[in-house]
């Protein structure tokens, strides 16, 4: 469960990664087409893996590759739509001792910067916020663009206890690991 919401914020940062505000230059625009896309977490239980992924959530993608500085992703995930792929999971999750979606609605992930690393390789420096808990966290992720298309692939690992995820009984790695690995597979359209 705290590797969920690890996920959720991890899923947050990769979509950062494909958005770019303007600023002087008015880097391109693109909306997210949430149909063929995915903010999804992995994490373990009792040394079995599991899949989660958030249903909603919305990202504001300005991106130009030839721009990065001028380029920012913002991503706001509704923590309430977690879905760990097992009831007594997707019970506990809203909790207090989870994500607490009565106090923290939501998790952002805000980019504050992008580095091509060649080819279709990239790192997005972000603000992840969870329980109104920040870190700096670097998103590795691959873009493609083939026309007004692109196409994102990331994943992000970070720490539930980093963000109060997973308290009180929960507190130790025993049964859920405090790791959780965040993936985004995101599909936008120039412009919107």
């Amino acid at each position: 469960m705290n590797q969920r919401i690890r996920a959720g914020c991890a899923a947050a940062a990769i979509a950062a990664i494909v958005a770019g505000t303007t600023a002087a230059h008015a880097a391109d625009t693109w909306t997210v087409n949430y149909d063929e896309s995915r903010l999804g977490f992995i994490g373990l239980q009792g040394g079995d893996e599991f899949t989660g992924h958030f249903g909603v959530w919305e990202a504001e993608i300005a991106f130009d590759p030839t721009d990065l500085e001028n380029s920012s992703v913002v991503v706001t995930i509704a923590t309430e739509s977690a879905d760990a792929g097992a009831s007594q999971r997707n019970d506990l999750l809203p909790g207090s001792e989870w994500f607490d979606v009565g106090a923290h609605p939501q998790a952002r992930f805000v980019t504050t910067g992008f580095t091509h690393l060649g080819g279709t390789d990239y790192e997005a420096a972000a603000e992840l916020t969870i329980r109104d808990m920040t870190h700096q966290v670097v998103l590795p992720f691959s873009l493609v663009i083939d026309g007004d298309t692109a196409k994102v692939s990331g994943e992000l690992e970070i720490l539930r206890t980093d963000y109060n995820v997973g308290i009180g009984q929960w507190a130790s790695a025993d049964p859920v690991a405090f790791e959780v690995r965040v993936t985004v597979d995101l599909t936008a359209q120039r412009g919107g």
